[in-house]
């Protein structure tokens, strides 16, 4: 009697979830890899005709390489400029003033902050008045004008990328502080009095003694850069070279109308994300054996 208690009590909490995780996250997932093979409208099966579109079309190479541009130096940077923060901030009088300031952009939606740094990209040809803070700096110091979101496929790739660092280097800062803090101070001082200076300190006893936090925010950030959408659609819509993966499975579907290419890009996008998810979940199950 007491066990069929449970089991009701049980039933009635976990039921409703499940309900909606099954509503809204596994039926859309199982369709979407259905309608992966079939055709423009979802009327025809069309086999693998649509993933050798997403792994052969030159809109989506250009995502793809786009995209591991961004995994590697937005995940690098998030997390440098993270822990380097968290690290000299921490030695500061005004420690929680700095904090905030440098999160303070988190608190600004994806799509205003690509709104915010679009103007401040602006570009007008040399003679014209620049709204644009950084051409207009250009111009009042003798040099030429650049258009920063429309020479690629370098120089607009890596200014979206800036803007991401922009928004996510405080977040990173904020993790990686708390794991700097769990360091024992005795720890540090004792490397300090056997010699060591602050780089010998940080690379032997910092570095190897926040590891698993770096690991968590790192694989973190990769994930978010993955399905990176909002800042690229915002400021450039994937033009001048810049398209990523999440922006072409958009067009594909709301402006192309292309609902079996969509959704084999979206089941790329997944298969992309899972092996980070992997080795983030691998690395947990260490730390607790």
């Amino acid at each position: 009697m007491y066990n069929k208690n449970i089991k009701k009590w049980v039933a009635l909490f976990i039921g409703p979830a499940l309900f909606f995780l099954t509503l809204f996250l596994i039926y859309p997932s199982i369709q979407t890899f259905i309608f992966s093979f079939m055709g423009r409208r979802s009327e025809e099966f069309v086999g693998l005709d649509n993933f050798i579109y997403a792994f052969t079309s030159r809109a989506m190479l250009t995502s793809f390489r786009n995209n591991l541009m961004w995994i590697v130096f937005f995940t690098f940077g998030t997390v440098s400029l993270g822990l380097l923060m968290a690290i000299l901030v921490d030695k500061v009088k005004y420690e929680k003033i700095a904090k905030s300031i440098i999160f303070m952009p988190m608190a600004v939606s994806f799509v205003g902050a690509g709104v915010i740094w679009k103007f401040i990209y602006d570009y007008k040809p040399m003679g014209a008045n620049q709204i644009g803070l950084l051409n207009q700096i250009l111009t009042s110091l003798g040099f030429q004008p650049k258009g920063w979101l429309i020479q690629g496929p370098l120089m607009n790739n890596f200014a979206l990328i800036f803007v991401g660092l922009w928004i996510w280097t405080g977040f990173s800062m904020v993790i990686l502080s708390a794991a700097y803090k769990g360091i024992p101070k005795d720890l540090l001082e004792a490397g300090r009095v056997d010699g060591a200076n602050e780089w010998q300190v940080f690379r032997h006893i910092i570095l190897p003694y926040m590891k698993p936090t770096i690991a968590v925010v790192a694989t973190t950030m990769a994930v978010n850069v993955l399905k990176i959408f909002d800042i690229v659609y915002v400021m450039t819509n994937g033009n001048y070279g810049t398209e990523v993966i999440a922006n072409r499975m958009y067009k594909e579907m709301f402006q192309y109308r292309n609902y079996g290419r969509a959704s084999a890009i979206a089941v790329v996008l997944f298969v992309l994300v899972i092996p980070v998810i992997f080795m983030n979940v691998k690395r947990m199950r260490g730390e607790d054996q």
